[in-house]
């Protein structure tokens, strides 16, 4: 992919989870900015400090200039995760960034765009919202990536996107990303790309080759009972995923309270409560994360051990996603389906469509 990306090619590439997709766009975005602006520098050879929300540009630190790269992710924590990638990879550079997305204040957000930081990651609906207001110069940009597309149009961003799209140069490089490409993304990539090429690695829509896969069948009202129990072994952190907002809190109020450390992660809870959750998570705080479709997509955290599925998924590209957050980078993980009885026949489809033995 990085060689195709670095020689300007337009690119609709569809990989397994965990494969390093984020760096195949950001080394590639970094080095095209580096090698054709040695202007960006500080005039000492240190780094500018990267916009962020928690890195704000000051005023007047640098020349004015437009954005040259613009990422759109679907979801907040999706778009801090690249950013914070980005920021990484380009500490010891001058290349500056900023991310953008709802929960928080527009005012950091404002000061970074009308800046020109040199690559945006946002979220397509704030983005909007700049764009009404005006804050967002995006006629500069070279560079469209869209990580994670299918989920943009399952959550009904497309619209959004094609909006957003129109403000671009209609020359410029289009990458797109994901880990399932359905037909109809692929239908929607064509129109607003030019002679893309095609990257496959590994299978169409499977899970990484590293995860084992197991079922649990259990009764409906047991499942609750079968965690507690299953928790209590000594394991790595363990995500769990549930199908609603209030089955997730009800689910981590209940393995609280059987002396779990747990916390809960969904739409309905603030930016700061989700922020908190991750890094707790993250940090050891807690040993388990419940969790509902939000966190499938883009939450990268090298240490899960274990996925489970308190229901069976509604869709092999869920299964997919939910499982792929562990066994990540060839590691060792494994995802355990819990199936009730009604549940089987959903199940029974799941493992044909996903090509792995689920039984």
């Amino acid at each position: 992919m990085i060689p195709l990306a670095l020689a300007g090619q337009d690119l609709i590439a569809c990989a397994e989870t965990g494969t390093g997709k984020t760096a195949a766009f950001v080394v590639p975005t970094l080095q095209r900015l580096i090698a054709g602006d040695g202007s960006r520098s500080t005039g000492d050879g240190s780094r500018a400090e990267t916009a962020s929300e928690t890195r704000p540009l000051p005023p007047d630190s640098r020349p004015p200039n437009k954005s040259r790269v613009l990422v759109l992710a679907p979801t907040r924590e999706l778009a801090v995760q690249i950013e914070d990638e980005i920021h990484g990879l380009a500490y010891h550079t001058s290349v500056t960034s900023a991310a953008v997305y709802g929960g928080v204040e527009m005012g950091m957000q404002e000061r970074a765009l009308k800046a020109g930081v040199d690559i945006i990651v946002a979220t397509p609906g704030r983005l909007m919202d700049h764009m009404r207001q005006q804050n967002a110069d995006l006629s500069a940009v070279e560079l469209l990536v869209l990580d994670e597309a299918d989920r943009m149009m399952d959550m009904g961003f497309w619209p959004d996107v094609r909006r957003i799209i129109t403000a671009l140069p209609p020359v410029r490089q289009t990458l797109l990303f994901s880990a399932t490409m359905p037909d109809e993304v692929v239908h929607d990539a064509l129109e607003i790309t030019r002679a893309a090429k095609y990257i496959q690695v590994g299978q169409r829509s499977a899970p990484p080759k590293s995860i084992t896969h197991r079922v649990e069948a259990v009764a409906a009202s047991r499942k609750v009972e079968w965690l507690i129990d299953h928790l209590r072994r000594p394991e790595g952190p363990v995500l769990i995923f549930s199908r609603t907002k209030i089955g997730a809190d009800r689910l981590a109020r209940r393995l609280a309270a059987a002396g779990v450390k747990c916390t809960a992660l969904h739409a309905d809870r603030s930016q700061d409560q989700r922020r908190i959750a991750v890094e707790g998570f993250k940090s050891g705080k807690y040993k388990v994360l419940v969790a509902t479709d939000i966190a499938a997509r883009g939450l990268d955290i090298d240490a899960i051990h274990t996925v489970i599925n308190y229901e069976v998924p509604d869709s092999p590209d869920a299964y997919v996603h939910r499982v792929g957050r562990t066994g990540r980078a060839d590691q060792v993980g494994q995802a355990i389906t819990l199936v009730a009885p009604e549940e089987r026949r959903a199940l029974a489809f799941l493992a044909k469509s996903v090509g792995v033995p689920l039984e």
